[in-house]
This record gives structure tokens, sequence and C-alpha cells, in this order.
């Protein structure tokens, strides 16, 4: 099983914190290191410093670090043009030497979107867009050097586009598609994912919605094993009760809750847990949300204690 360090910096982050977060998951032996992608803290927390563009921080990530893989979970389709954002991408994985991986979403947070002005459409047109941004970006990683890629939609129209630049990684990053949508959600997904992953659900429902998108990989003649299956978890595991309780307290939640839907416990009892989730789900990836970034402790222990175990 992949572990990755999954952080949510709108809550309140510099670039610094970030980067000694990505350099201990890396000195430590993580596989990748990702971030939300928001731009307005969530809850009782001050946000401050404020938020940090999240691909702003990857591409400086990606000269500072050395071996660990960077992604986002998920980058809302809101908040940039699908061409823009796959120069941005491909760029990024050329700084980091192909280490790049893209999750992107319909965005859902609307506060955030008022607050700094960025369109929020309903529902049914931000999956609209959401679906073009996820062909256009596929497409234009597979046009061949010296081709152009056209398209032709509803919100999207691109002409005698060069595809440029290309990353490093061919035929193209790693996309990553997830969510509990029961429709639309798994024949995007089937289409285009290289990866899809199930945020903060319970065991039988991620069994479900993994499921589904199995489904709708048969009814257009993909094999559903291409597609790798992944969960994120909120972290809590310490060596003892006090522990698991503070580390609780540090992601606002209770230890009765953060053991029921999350990862809390002792190292042992997180080896038992994502066994089980292993088993129901077939998962082979674990992203685990880490909220407080100063907790560096947390992400060695359970490299050391955890880890082996899993891999």
């Amino acid at each position: 099983m992949d572990f990755r360090i999954f952080t949510e910096p709108q809550q309140g982050a510099s670039y610094q914190d970030l980067l000694r977060v990505a350099r201990c998951a890396e000195d430590s032996g993580y596989d990748a290191f990702f971030r939300s992608d928001h731009y307005l803290k969530m809850g009782k927390v001050s946000g401050e410093p404020g938020p940090t563009d999240a691909w702003l921080t990857l591409a400086g990530l990606a000269v500072q670090t050395s071996t660990i893989r960077l992604g986002t979970l998920m980058s809302p389709a809101t908040f940039r043009l699908p061409g823009p954002l796959a120069i941005s991408v491909a760029q990024v994985d050329q700084m980091s030497g192909g280490r790049v991986e893209l999750g992107i979403g319909s965005g859902w947070y609307a506060d955030e979107h008022t607050a700094y002005g960025i369109p929020f459409p309903p529902l049914g047109e931000r999956f609209d867009r959401y679906a073009e941004q996820v062909e256009i970006i596929s497409g234009l990683w597979a046009t061949l050097p010296g081709d152009r890629y056209e398209f032709a939609g509803r919100h999207y129209t691109l002409t005698g586009c060069p595809a440029l630049p290309k990353p490093v990684q061919q035929p193209h990053p790693p996309l990553l598609i997830g969510g509990m949508g029961a429709r639309r959600t798994p024949a995007l997904a089937a289409r285009y994912a290289d990866e899809f992953n199930v945020p903060f659900a319970g065991i039988d429902a991620a069994a479900e919605q993994f499921d589904r998108v199995a489904a709708a990989c048969r009814e257009i003649g993909r094999d559903a094993a291409e597609i790798r299956r992944s969960a994120a978890l909120t972290v809590g595991v310490a060596r003892d009760d006090n522990g698991i309780a503070a580390r609780a307290l540090a992601a606002g939640r209770s230890v009765d809750d953060l053991r029921a839907n999350g990862l809390a416990g002792t190292p042992a009892e997180a080896v038992d847990r994502l066994g089980r989730w292993r088993e129901r789900t077939g998962i082979s990836r674990i992203y685990l949300q880490l909220l407080d970034l100063g907790d560096l402790d947390q992400i060695e222990l359970i490299a050391a204690e955890v880890m082996p175990q899993l891999n």
C-alpha cells in the first residue's frame, strides 16, 4: 500500500510550513505529498497567514524536493481554464523531473468563490465544465508533437492548439478523479481516470462507489483494474490514549468520531483498520489528511510503525 501525506493549507499555513512537511514526508519514505486546492479556510480557524496557490506551491516543491511525488486533491475546474491548467501541470512536471499528478474536481465550496470573485455556476453546469476540462487536458497531453489539438464544446473551444509544453511523464501525468457522485462521476472516471479516490467515507460506502466505477468501466469495455483505488482519511495516530486524544483535538474531531470515520488509534490499530480497508475495498493507496502541519512526529511515527506492516 502506498502512503501519501495530504494537507489542507487553507486552514493556515505558509509555503515554508508546507515545505517542512513535504521534506519530512520525503525523508520518511512516503510515496507522495498532496495538498488541497482551496482559497478560503473552513470552520473555526483564522486561516492566517492566508491561502497559498496550489500550483505555485507545487512548482516550488518541485525544485526543493527530490523523489516524492506531488499533486492536488482536487483542483476545482472553476478555478482555472483547461488550457492554462494543462500548461501549468506540464511545466511543474518538467520542473520536478516527472513527479506530478493532477487531481481535478468540479468545485464545491461556494464561499471561497464569492470571497475571491470566482464564478460559481449551478452544479449541473459546473460538472459539464469539469467534464469538458478533463477531456481537453487529456486530449492536449495525448496530442503528438507537431500536431494540433481542436475542441469544440459547449463551454470551451480550442482551435489550432499546439498542445505545448509536453509533460515529462508519458503518456501523461496520472489523472485523479474522485468523489461520491453516483452516476456522472463514475462514468467520467471510467473514461479518463488513472486513479479514483474516495474522500472521507466509510468502508461500505467506499466499496459501493468503487463498484460503480467498475460497472462504468464494463459499460465502455475498459478493464477496471487499470484504475487504481485510493481513499483519504483524517489521521490521528499515537502511541497511547493521551496522544490520540491530543491529535484528535488538533484535527477538530472527537476521538470516537476519528476512530469511526478516520484513522485514529495506536499504530497497531491503524494497521488493522487499513488492512480491513484494503480487504473490503481493494484500495492500494491511502491519503493521510494531516491537519496539524507542525506535527512532524506523527508523520515519522506512521512511517516507522505502520507503513512497514502494509507495504
